[in-house]
């Protein structure tokens, strides 16, 4: 059996920053292609191996093979049952579980897809997944989808959206030493940052899961000259709301509570995800592992597997908390249980 710290380190110690997935992407390619039973694919530095036996149900095992920068932690460091390094959280770990149930599995029990793509990382307009979609949708079909984001072997269902936008607030320009002829559009945050700093979250429960919604600002872009009063603030905003809101009504609310703007503009807009975990392959991997459920707060690509009618949950190694540290780890077990889990569902399908 392959020990799947190691191969977690292994993974660790190939570079992947964002936009350089090229090695990794050949690296699983070739292990693939040499050691598994399932039909391989290559569309740029995504990898999708596929078996085709006309099961009933088809599952998608979702990974992204980039990373952030480094931060004095690019190589792997096993200390006991614990591998630190770039990406060992999120998502080095998922990966090795993946990879190793991708090799393991020669006859499932239900159709499956394991789909490796780069550029989660960065910009949705590079995002692998995103280009699957766009190119070869029939490479990413399927009746549920998990992707191996860090949850500590948790099931966390759907995700949460995330809009953020610009509001304009203008005032009118006047030396320092003169403002009353002026407007300061700085000081006319005063009243919206008091509204946000106060903002209490909704925490909606949807479908059994109880998310937590947020609302902060994150830029302020003014001034113009140390004796100048600014005559225009711009307020960048993001909302990160539950998957009961379509959106339109996240939209909808950031506005009401910027009322007192000059201008909204929406800057950028990833629609939440619900739960849905009534699909019974779903249903089995969680009841037979004794998984816990919990909602996702962040977003993540399960949304856009929503977006094409695909249930999908988020599953995989490491704590989500600490994701992009330069001290980020996962823990042995944690990649243990989850490739013991997505075997057994492969090899015996569901309830």
């Amino acid at each position: 059996m392959i020990d799947l710290l190691d191969l977690a380190a292994e993974l660790v110690d190939v570079p992947s920053e964002s936009h350089d997935e090229g090695t990794i992407a050949d690296l699983f390619e070739r292990r693939l292609k040499e050691s598994s039973q399932l039909a391989v694919h290559r569309v740029g530095n995504s990898v999708v191996a596929k078996s085709e036996l006309g099961r009933e149900h088809r599952i998608v095992i979702a990974g992204h093979l980039d990373t952030v920068p480094a931060n004095s932690n690019a190589q792997a460091r096993i200390e006991g049952d614990r591998l630190y390094g770039l990406g060992a959280c999120d998502m080095k770990g998922g990966l090795a579980a993946q990879l190793a149930a991708a090799l393991e599995v020669d006859d499932p029990a239900v159709d499956v897809s394991f789909v490796f793509y780069p550029c989660e990382e960065v910009a949705a307009e590079h995002n692998g997944l995103k280009h699957l979609f766009e190119v070869r949708p029939d490479l990413v079909q399927g009746d549920v989808a998990l992707l191996g984001e860090p949850t500590s072997a948790a099931i966390e269902a759907g995700c949460q959206g995330t809009v953020r936008v610009k509001a304009l607030y203008r005032g009118q320009r006047a030396h320092t030493a003169r403002p009353w002829k002026g407007q300061n559009a700085i000081h006319r945050l005063a009243p919206v940052l008091e509204r946000l700093s106060n903002y209490d979250g909704l925490r909606p429960n949807v479908d059994g899961c109880e998310y937590r919604e947020a609302m902060q600002a994150v830029y302020v872009d003014a001034g113009v000259a140390g004796n100048v009063v600014p005559d225009e603030a711009i307020l960048t905003v993001n909302y990160r709301y539950a998957p009961d809101k379509d959106s339109t009504q996240a939209e909808q609310h950031v506005a009401e509570l910027l009322e007192d703007c000059d201008e909204l503009i929406v800057d950028d807009h990833a629609p939440a995800s619900r739960p849905a975990l009534q699909h019974p392959l779903l249903q089995t991997l969680i009841s037979r592992n004794q998984l816990a459920v919990k909602a996702k707060l962040g977003w993540t690509d399960v949304a856009r597997f929503s977006a094409h009618g695909i249930p999908a949950s988020n599953f995989g190694s490491g704590d989500p908390s600490i994701a992009h540290t330069r001290d980020e780890y996962v823990e042995r077990n944690e990649i243990e249980r989850v490739y013991s889990a997505l075997l057994d569902l492969l090899k015996n399908g569901v309830i």
